[in-house]
């Protein structure tokens, strides 16, 4: 999709629609619904005044303006209550005007913004349009045959800006926000790719996409390099596959020489089957998506490059598959990792934590100003927390506090759980360091309690992101399945800790 502003005022657009914004406890209608009320004879009040259009959330009516202005439809979306007004539920509500633009079969469409004196600034409501808009209508058609030249797809997007100041001030947040809307979905596509297509080498093959500027230098380990440096635990997980494990590490040198950089670290399990600790047959497809951590971090660190980030950073991903077989790590092994520590093996199924403390291990050599991993990682966390909310653990308050900070500005919900001392107690082993389950029991607290035990004093927030990572039911503006969490609230992290946070 192609993202324009252009300066023209609503009433003077040609175009097949526009859409303008209306809140449901207004008691009449203003700024551009007003204006297209006014050169059209009243025909939105009209429709308000029969009681046909109230202005609730996500509410969408198709007005058609028979000549009597230059753009053919008008789109009123409804907003909600003015009180309850905020980034998301703009986000939510322009997702829901896309798909009605779809639906009619349109290729292109306008929008209006009219942020009153208490809503977020012009800059802040740009980019949540545009993120409503491109995520709302992200459809993963690779692999479609038949339906493919039946579906239709939006094409353009224009933002209608009232001056030439205005129109500026919104390019620059269109032009950020399309990186990371693009970003999102560069990552849902890597975790909608069946298992057969997206090997741990086939994620080397797509990290080069992250790769293309010049400040992104990728390296990709392979069993051999990883041997010799002793990331046995990583090599164990991936024994029982014909499939090599790779390590992909991604330096994007945005800062100065000589800056500490932020790590971010993503669990790539191409398939996790569960070992000889097999899964349940059901739903076990979906374990394709166990490298949505890792596709995250592909995402951010591509996005991170493209938007400029005067920071550095790095993105490592362990990459593996995880399958039963002559060669496969057994349940009672002792794997000895890349920091020295012993683990015993209780559950061959408990594999990410494994493949992370090798690649936490190894972060420790970029000596990080912070280190976030995020892993789908343990089912603990959804029974915990839903499948809606990232669970959040870590040694450091003002990280987390920042990680709160750019979920609530992205509405990527997480919430933090606790690792006390007292947990470390139960994943303590008769016969190595520690062992890679600690039972059922606070599940995913003791999974995050095992990590920290590779991180050393570097501060360090680990993301579950198990239950949103992969949705049984679409969301406003995030369809059923792959959803990328993780890159956006990741992305407004760093852009606030490089000062890019924009002005209100």
């Amino acid at each position: 999709m192609k993202v324009e502003v252009k300066k023209c005022s609503p009433s003077s657009f040609r175009g097949e629609a526009v859409v303008v914004c209306h809140f449901e406890d207004a008691k009449k209608l203003a700024g551009a619904a007003l204006e297209l009320d006014r050169q059209s004879g009243g025909i939105l009040a009209d429709l308000i005044r029969r009681g046909d259009f109230t202005g609730k959330h996500s509410q969408v009516a198709v007005v058609y303006t028979r000549g009597e202005l230059p753009v053919h439809r008008i789109l009123l979306l409804g907003l909600g209550k003015k009180k309850e007004f905020d980034l998301e539920k703009l986000r939510r509500g322009f997702s829901k005007a896309a798909r009605s633009v779809r639906e009619l079969g349109l290729a292109e469409f306008a929008i209006c913004l009219d942020p009153a004196p208490e809503s977020p600034g012009l800059e802040d409501m740009t980019e949540a349009a545009v993120e409503g808009v491109m995520l709302g209508l992200y459809r993963f058609t690779q692999f479609k045959t038949a339906e493919r030249n039946g579906l239709k797809e939006v094409r353009r997007l224009v933002f209608l800006a009232s001056d030439g100041r205005e129109a500026t001030r919104m390019k620059a947040a269109a032009a950020a926000a399309e990186i990371v809307s693009k970003a999102v979905c560069y990552a849902r596509d890597l975790v909608s790719t069946p298992s057969n297509e997206m090997t741990p080498t086939d994620m080397v093959r797509r990290a080069r996409e992250a790769a293309v500027s010049g400040k992104v230098r990728l390296t990709a380990l392979g069993p051999r390099e990883m041997e010799k440096l002793g990331m046995h635990a990583l090599l164990s997980v991936a024994r029982g596959s014909m499939e090599p494990a790779r390590f992909i590490i991604l330096e994007y040198a945005g800062g100065s020489r000589g800056d500490k950089p932020y790590v971010i670290v993503g669990k790539g399990l191409t398939f996790d089957s569960g070992g000889i600790s097999l899964k349940p047959p059901e739903k076990m497809e979906e374990m394709k998506a166990d490298m949505s951590g890792g596709a995250a971090v592909l995402a951010v660190i591509k996005a991170a490059a493209e938007l400029g980030l005067q920071l550095n950073l790095v993105g490592l991903v362990p990459a593996a598959e995880n399958l039963p077989g002559g060669r496969a790590y057994k349940p009672g092994d002792v794997l000895r990792s890349l920091s020295g520590q012993t683990i015993e093996v209780i559950s061959t199924d408990a594999e990410g934590r494994l493949i992370l403390a090798d690649a936490l291990t190894y972060a420790g050599r970029f000596k990080p100003r912070a280190v976030i991993d995020l892993a789908t990682l343990t089912g603990a966390c959804v029974i915990a927390l839903g499948e809606d909310v990232i669970g959040m653990m870590g040694t450091d308050e003002e990280l987390k506090n920042d990680l709160r900070r750019a979920a609530v500005e992205t509405g990527e919900k997480l919430w933090e759980l606790p690792i006390w001392d007292d947990y470390a107690e139960l994943i303590k082993s008769d016969v190595a360091d520690m062992k890679n389950t600690g039972g059922r029991a606070g599940g995913a607290i003791t999974a995050a309690c095992f990590l920290k035990k590779f991180v050393g004093d570097t501060p360090w927030v680990h993301l579950d992101i198990a239950g949103p990572a992969w949705l049984s039911k679409e969301r406003p503006y995030i369809p059923r399945g792959a959803s990328a969490v993780g890159v956006r609230l990741l992305l407004r992290f760093l852009r606030d800790r490089a000062g890019t946070k924009r002005q209100q």
